[in-house]
């Protein structure tokens, strides 16, 4: 089973970047991949159980439930229920953590699921890059445009 994380260090506090990424219905305000999003049946998005329904930018969709969101421990995880990508048992948690000294903001993105074995390489580099890495490159760029 494969699993890819992420991590950065981003020049802005945590409470900050928190307030952006706990909106579980938020990402397409700034992940660069998708081009819209909704919670399905008007449930609100920090209800556990709660479903988004997206589009990528290239049009395929995709559904994923909220697991689990701590204000506390400033993390959440959620996991795929609908994909056109052959990736299963999709697990993912994003999790931020305070660097006290700078007041700065730690990312730590993870997912783990399984795929066929011959799409494997190509499926982590996906997940690795095309939504971890893009999306922590984004929550940068929108979080500090705001932070003084």
């Amino acid at each position: 089973m494969p699993s890819v994380m992420t991590s950065h260090i981003i020049p802005a506090p945590v409470d900050a970047v928190w307030n952006m990424v706990r909106r579980f219905n938020g990402h397409d305000q700034w992940h660069p991949a998708i081009a819209k999003s909704q919670i399905e049946n008007g449930i609100p998005e920090d209800q556990i159980g709660c479903v988004r329904n997206w589009r990528l930018s290239s049009g395929e969709k995709l559904r994923e439930k909220l697991l689990a969101l701590s204000d506390a421990e400033t993390t959440l995880r959620y996991c795929l229920i609908e994909t056109p990508i052959p990736l299963y048992n999709y697990v993912a948690e994003l999790r931020l953590i305070p660097v006290t000294l700078q007041n700065h903001c730690f990312v730590h993105w993870s997912a783990r699921f399984q795929t066929p074995k011959d799409r494997a390489e190509e499926l982590v580099n996906l997940v690795q890059n095309g939504v971890q890495r893009a999306g922590i490159q984004a929550i940068e760029k929108e979080i500090t445009a705001h932070v003084d």
